[in-house]
């Protein structure tokens, strides 16, 4: 298989653990017999230094034109006094606007080897496995622009959906509920917006369709604390643009840590842009002890998710699993009586337990 992979590296840890992402996919290309070509391209605050912008046209050129996109991070005090426009995170709202990514899907499953680092007891969170669908291109965040009134004093944010973008996200919702335990749990403030009572009305209408799905409906308030005191009882959820930004950034703290979370932001025909859901870390950016894991991760969602390589995406979690499971962590995780390695190490034990995992199945192979 040949693909053609877009590599935005970004601000802070980005480009440390895109080189990891890479070398463990350079790996995988050689062992599975695949051909990934890589392109670099900048987003976010490096754009900004080099082209005046947060998403040059030469970098959404490039997204466009490729088969998938790996993204590192964006960010970091540097740019925070400059204007709006300029500001890195606009960068990856607009390559999500551009390219049409209306659905960030952020699977959200414990770890065995990290169940201690949890803030929970283990007992609440040991069985969640949990799938959050945020809609990524409507809502508060693309309302019209926000602005100031009455010399300052009052302000105005939009908070504005059309009717297909909220039938796409929940069709996609469906989808994903009947591939996993059939329970999908629809999550708005209806009880006081009107946009949630659209989206409401719309879930009971795509219901008709999804008979073996079981539905149900709980208002951000409640579904914020459920994810805290029960985060087993959910299957996937799916929810508007700015609820399903802080539910997941909520339930991502059920593993222990940021650093190993990986997401999707897709549309209908497959493509997808996947990133690790920590920021840019610029405190500890050009240290060499940033985890990868997530970023590696992410690579493999992108197997699965774009390229429908199930084999390749499965070594490549089974070899971060193996890696948690002898000990070895990054300084982000509390694992006692590890080995604390740098990213680079940590990036090689993962590609070690690749090999190995190669040379054995290679030997089973021709014993058979």
């Amino acid at each position: 298989m040949k693909k053609q992979i877009t590599l935005l590296s970004g601000d802070g840890i980005g480009p440390e653990i895109m080189e990891s992402a890479k070398e463990v996919l350079q790996v995988i290309a050689e062992e599975f017999n695949h051909d990934f070509i890589f392109h670099e391209h900048a987003i976010g605050g490096n754009a900004v230094d080099a082209y005046g912008e947060p998403l040059p046209e030469e970098t959404l050129k490039a997204a466009e034109e490729g088969d998938a996109i790996l993204l590192g991070a964006v960010g970091g005090p540097k740019w925070e006094n400059h204007p709006v426009y300029q500001r890195p995170e606009q960068g990856l709202l607009k390559i999500r606007k551009s390219l049409g990514l209306f659905a960030n899907l952020r699977p959200i499953k414990l770890i065995p080897a990290l169940i201690h680092a949890s803030p929970l007891k283990e007992e609440i969170v040991a069985a969640s496995d949990i799938v959050i669908i945020r809609e990524l291109t409507g809502g508060l965040y693309f309302g019209k622009p926000s602005e100031r009134r009455d010399n300052g004093n009052s302000v105005v944010d939009t908070l504005s959906y059309e009717r297909y973008e909220m039938e796409r996200i929940i069709e996609k919702g469906f989808e994903t509920a009947l591939s996993r335990r059939k329970h999908l749990t629809s999550v708005d403030k209806a009880n006081v917006l009107e946009s949630s009572r659209m989206w409401r009305e719309i879930v009971e209408e795509k219901a008709k369709k999804y008979p073996e799905v079981t539905v149900e409906h709980v208002l951000v308030d409640a579904a914020a604390m459920k994810l805290i005191t029960n985060p087993a009882s959910f299957d996937t959820i799916v929810t508007e643009n700015l609820f399903g930004d802080i539910l997941s950034d909520e339930a991502s703290v059920i593993t222990g840590s940021l650093g190993m979370l990986p997401s999707a932001s897709v549309r209908e025909d497959g493509l997808g842009l996947y990133e690790p859901i920590h920021g840019s870390a610029p405190d500890i950016a050009g240290k060499g002890i940033a985890n990868p894991l997530g970023m590696i991760l992410s690579a493999s969602f992108m197997l699965r998710d774009s390229f429908g390589l199930e084999v390749e995406a499965n070594a490549m979690e089974q070899a971060v699993n193996e890696a948690l499971e002898q000990g070895y962590h990054t300084a982000d995780l509390d694992v006692k009586d590890g080995t604390l390695v740098s990213t680079k190490e940590m990036t090689d034990v993962v590609i070690g337990s690749l090999s190995a995992r190669s040379i054995s199945d290679d030997i089973c192979y021709m014993y058979v």
